[in-house]
């Protein structure tokens, strides 16, 4: 970055249609989006370039689970009737190390080297940034723009309870950075981040439990939870749930857990406890509350369907925001912040069709209204479920992990939202999303032709499932 920060194109040019206030995935979604637009933008470091994504969450987590399942798939291959294979982590720092090159390939290639290509984008990495009257003061120095997004991003959060300061802890970040493979791990949360975590250092060869106060992935659907914690277990992870924490503490160099199971206090021991209890909004420092910006419980800045927030003129978008937390729709809303505050669009956010996917294995991925949140909604709701013991491609696969959840309403027949919960089930949830926006009955996705022995297939079954049973079809005759 430092010849970058040389180069003519990087150099202050004056005042800016729009200030945004840090360099990561919604950072450069709005930054390029007004370049693109004609405007000229100055883009604020906020943090390491490229933000969580690229460098501590999406990319090195995913390389890292995906090495995890391509140990486990050898030491599984027995699955296979003939089949007989052994592996183990022989070099954990290779590992480590091959994650780090990843990651610094892609922070170069997919955000340092765009910033040449877009000459009306001054990328500004000068300290702090504030917001002021008029724009943004960073570096001593005040920029003058009349619009601003703020892209600051979030960061793990550290949950309230007695000692954790003292204890030996990792996050989601720090986890990936051990130069050695740990013996045993607790893990606080059995959300998204704890639960790939988790099961990816279980298959490294760590002793791990999962502690959660209600249950795993607690959001979606819970027939998906419990055939996720009985996945877990079969693995060999402790699943601790309905726990509530009580302290925690140092004992030598090992960490001290204390829970409330069922009316009676454990005590949980690991080398490290890992804390994936949720995330908190980087908005210290940045003066919102002088300007007027308002921010809920967890300090994550309140925005309107429009990403504006409550002070005229400033917007916000990604993980910083009380919106949803994927890098997709971080993009997406900086995108929409970036021409409603600059090119005079006038879009709402809209996550209704919006899939999301949890990398386990299975995968976990759904899109759409839950059961309870279609009730709730006022539908008169059916579902079906269906296990993959009642998919081909399962069958074939020998290994019928999972199942599919569809909701829709009664009265209509039409989608309302879905779970797969399959080996590799997040490369079929986009079919569902497409079916949910444009509108479609579970009568019209049960006669849509699917190519057989295929996961998403599953989906065409699941919706037959609404009306026959679908084990007494043949092949294909569906």
């Amino acid at each position: 970055m430092d010849d970058l920060m040389k180069d003519d194109c990087c150099a202050p040019k004056g005042d800016f249609d729009l200030a945004v206030i840090g360099a990561g995935s919604a950072g450069f979604s709005a930054a390029i989006t007004a370049a693109e637009g004609g405007k000229r933008v100055a883009l604020i470091g906020h943090g390491t370039i490229g933000g969580t994504c690229v460098n501590v969450g999406c990319v090195p987590s995913k390389t890292m689970i995906r090495a995890a399942e391509a140990l486990h798939g050898a030491q599984t291959a027995h699955r296979f009737p003939g089949l007989n294979s052994e592996a183990q982590v022989a070099d954990w720092s290779a590992l480590i190390a091959a994650k780090d090159d990843l990651v610094a390939t892609l922070r170069q290639k997919k955000y340092a080297d765009l910033l040449p290509g877009y000459g009306g984008v001054t990328y500004l990495d000068e300290g702090p940034a504030r917001l002021v009257l008029g724009g943004v003061e960073v570096g001593g120095r005040r920029i003058t723009a009349p619009k601003v997004i703020v892209a600051t991003g979030g960061r793990p959060a550290v949950p309230d309870i007695p000692g954790i300061q003292d204890a030996p802890t990792l996050d989601s970040t720090s986890l990936l950075e051990l130069d050695r493979l740990p013996e045993s791990l607790i893990f606080l949360g059995g959300g998204y981040i704890g639960v790939e975590l988790a099961q990816m250092m279980a298959r490294m060869g760590t002793r791990v439990t999962i502690v959660c106060r209600s249950r795993l992935l607690p959001r979606t659907e819970p027939e998906v939870s419990r055939a996720l914690t009985e996945t877990l277990r079969a693995e060999g992870v402790a699943v601790v749930d309905g726990a509530t924490y009580d302290a925690a503490r140092r004992d030598g160099a090992r960490a001290v857990l204390t829970v409330t199971v069922d009316g009676a206090d454990r005590d949980l021991t690991a080398d490290r406890l890992v804390l994936t209890t949720g995330r908190a909004a980087n908005t210290e420092g940045l003066g919102l509350a002088e300007m007027g910006v308002e921010t809920d419980a967890r300090g994550a800045i309140r925005v309107g369907d429009d990403m504006q927030t409550t002070k005229a003129g400033i917007f916000a978008a990604g993980d910083v925001t009380d919106r949803d937390q994927f890098v997709y729709m971080a993009a997406y809303g900086a995108k929409l912040a970036s021409r409603n505050a600059v090119l005079g669009g006038a879009e709402r956010y809209d996550n209704a069709a919006m899939p999301w996917v949890v990398f386990t294995d299975p995968q976990v991925a759904g899109v759409g209204l839950t059961e309870a949140q279609a009730r709730a909604a006022g539908h008169d709701v059916k579902t079906s479920v269906l296990t993959l013991d009642n998919v081909p491609r399962a069958l074939a696969a020998r290994d019928t992990r999972g199942l599919i959840k569809l909701v829709a309403d009664r009265a209509t027949d039409r989608l309302l939202g879905g779970v797969i919960m399959a080996p590799e089930g997040a490369d079929s949830v986009q079919t569902l999303a497409m079916a949910l926006k444009f509108g479609m009955t579970t009568k019209a996705l049960g006669e849509t032709i699917f190519p057989y022995l295929t996961t998403v297939e599953g989906l065409k079954l699941a919706a037959q499932t609404f009306d026959k049973d679908v084990a007494k079809l043949s092949c294909c005759a569906g």
